[in-house]
């Protein structure tokens, strides 16, 4: 039997790619948690989805925390069995009446992972809904190969390259509504997207990467990960660094190591071990 999830939602993940909304925080826990991320922006002098990419918990116990959440390691661990390894996470946000938008793409398009299995949790710091640009998925366009990307660089993409699947059919669109505390689960390869913020507050959201140690990353050098659960069982990642304290200066060194890394075009960077 499941651990958190139900049997309808380990199967609605399983045929359309995704699932939610799951509840995690109290309304409480979220508005706490917001105010934490907000004083880190106010300490930077910036957005924090503009500092804090690829592996953004790694100088935060705060957000240590909340990767390692142990209810939302046992939806984890509903879909992807006990060894749990996270290897990023990413804030998405945008700012009350902000242009940003994600365009339709996969995540496989820049990950690099054999197979294609990232599990990305989405954890609504504050509300995400239709006004706010909540994300949208395509159900059933998981476990189809990769789609045709062109890239479509704008100042309001969210998305560094501007990966676009062209074409889509948007009346298929499933919107997922959550409510500030809530998290949905998709797939790297499911298309998904958001339109801009049309609402008088921010959509703070956090992605969170898990994946199972059978998964190997082959696009970037030196590929490194946390241990969440059970056990690295096969060896395929380097063992991420963990922060003694908020604002571990060592870990936010790595984190603008690694954010640099993952930005770089595939010509430019190192072999893969």
């Amino acid at each position: 039997m499941p651990k958190h999830l139900s049997q309808e939602q380990v199967e609605a993940y399983k045929q359309n790619g995704f699932v939610g909304p799951i509840d995690l925080l109290t309304t409480q826990e979220a508005a706490d948690l917001r105010r934490k991320v907000e004083d880190v922006e106010a300490e930077m002098g910036m957005q924090i989805q503009q500092r804090c990419k690829i592996k953004a918990h790694l100088p935060f116990k705060f957000l240590c925390d909340v990767i390692s959440h142990p209810t939302l390691l046992d939806a984890v661990e509903d879909i992807i069995g006990p060894n749990i390894l996270c290897w990023g996470s990413s804030f998405f946000q945008k700012e009350a009446r902000d242009p940003g938008f994600v365009s339709w793409h996969q995540d496989s398009t820049y990950y690099g992972l054999e197979p294609p299995d990232t599990l990305t949790a989405w954890l609504a710091i504050s509300d995400s809904n239709l006004q706010s640009g909540c994300m949208e998925f395509l159900p059933g366009t998981h476990n189809q190969g990769i789609y045709d990307h062109e890239e479509f660089k704008s100042k309001d993409n969210l998305l560094s390259r501007g990966q676009t699947i062209v074409g889509v059919d948007e009346s298929q669109a499933q919107s997922m509504i959550l409510k500030a505390g809530q998290f949905s689960f998709h797939k790297e390869d499911c298309v998904h997207g958001s339109a801009p913020n049309r609402s008088d507050d921010r959509r703070i959201g956090l992605s969170i990467h898990y994946v199972s140690p059978s998964i190997k990353e082959t696009g970037f050098p030196g590929a490194s990960a946390m241990v969440m659960r059970g056990e690295d069982t096969e060896g395929h990642w380097g063992k991420d660094m963990t922060p003694r304290q908020d604002w571990d200066p060592e870990c936010l060194s790595e984190l603008d190591r690694v954010a640099t890394m993952y930005t770089k075009p595939p010509e430019e960077r190192e072999p893969a071990a």
